[in-house]
């Protein structure tokens, strides 16, 4: 197992530097830049703000000071836009809340999904197999962009229970709507492929070798069907926790968390260099990790993965 980690620690380096330097290309190519979006500057306030930043240096000599600056200090460098802050501030004040309404939507949409898709296996074909593929159904087709607006308008317009913003320093109140709004999509794609995983494996011969032994029915779901089920699952779970915990642009804009969704997309309008790269190399960072523990947690969950 300790080799196995070795060396997929191995391919996550150079993939995480490959992602890297072509982001980084790939943003300087872009037409424009952090300093020509507003009203054109003087050539020679230009190139002094050029200057400051390094930007009027070679392509290769700025991609260079950038990598050292982030494997040896963990140095994104300042924003362009907020001259105030450095993206290492940025992040530090928007991550933490994005992690915490990512990581609870994480939790319910685990539970509520992995529970829907194996009650449904169990009871196929009944009133509540029909209820959950339903409310599975319901909950996909209604994203976080369409489940926002609609969970400010109940419960916030009409019944007048929550608040419909702000962070209020991660108050449960302000808590309830994003985390529904964001852990109703996955909680259902949980939910189907739990139920689909569930299905065949209670159709397999040694459920039914263990039923005919005179198992009793819980302890042939627990012990002998509901590990394997899971492992199509646990595939899911190293992207779906990445996409949850680094948040989304629609839960920051509709309930004014100050997460860093928003912080993304200003970057991206306003030309912000360095606050892009920032964002992307730590989301590209979390994904490979995330990848990683997903796999290990697959194999300790199935004995062949680690043979």
């Amino acid at each position: 197992m300790i080799k196995y980690i070795l060396n997929r620690l191995m391919v996550a380096i150079p993939t995480l530097l490959i992602l890297i330097i072509v982001s980084f290309l790939l943003m300087h190519a872009a037409p424009g830049g952090p300093f020509t979006s507003e009203r054109k500057l003087p050539d020679v306030v230009l190139a002094n703000i050029q200057a400051k930043y390094g930007l009027n240096d070679p392509l290769y000599l700025q991609l260079w000071n950038y990598l050292v600056g982030i494997f040896t200090e963990f140095d994104f460098g300042p924003s362009f836009v907020k001259k105030s802050q450095t993206v290492n501030e940025i992040i530090a004040q928007g991550f933490p809340i994005t992690f915490t309404y990512g990581f609870l939507s994480f939790v319910v949409a685990v539970l509520f999904g992995t529970t829907l898709g194996i009650v449904a296996a169990i009871r196929q074909n009944t009133i509540i197999d029909y209820f959950a593929v339903g409310v599975s159904i319901g909950a996909q087709v209604l994203p976080n962009f369409v489940m926002a607006p609609l969970l400010v308008w109940l419960f916030t317009l009409v019944l007048g229970w929550l608040p419909g913003g702000g962070w209020n320093g991660g108050a449960w109140q302000n808590l309830i709507m994003p985390v529904i709004a964001l852990s109703t999509s996955y909680m259902a794609s949980i939910a189907r492929i739990t139920r689909s995983s569930m299905l065949e494996v209670l159709n397999s011969n040694y459920i039914r070798t263990a039923r005919a032994k005179g198992l009793p029915e819980r302890t042939v779901i627990i012990r002998h069907a509901l590990k394997p089920a899971l492992l199509p699952m646990i595939s899911y779970l190293g992207p779906a926790f990445v996409g949850m915990i680094t948040g989304s642009v629609i839960i920051d804009i509709y309930f004014s968390t100050g997460g860093m969704g928003v912080a993304f997309v200003n970057s991206a309008l306003s030309r912000d260099y360095s606050v892009m790269m920032g964002i992307t190399i730590l989301v590209g960072a979390l994904t490979i990790l995330f990848s990683l523990l997903a796999d290990l947690l697959y194999a300790w969950v199935d004995p062949k993965i680690r043979y």
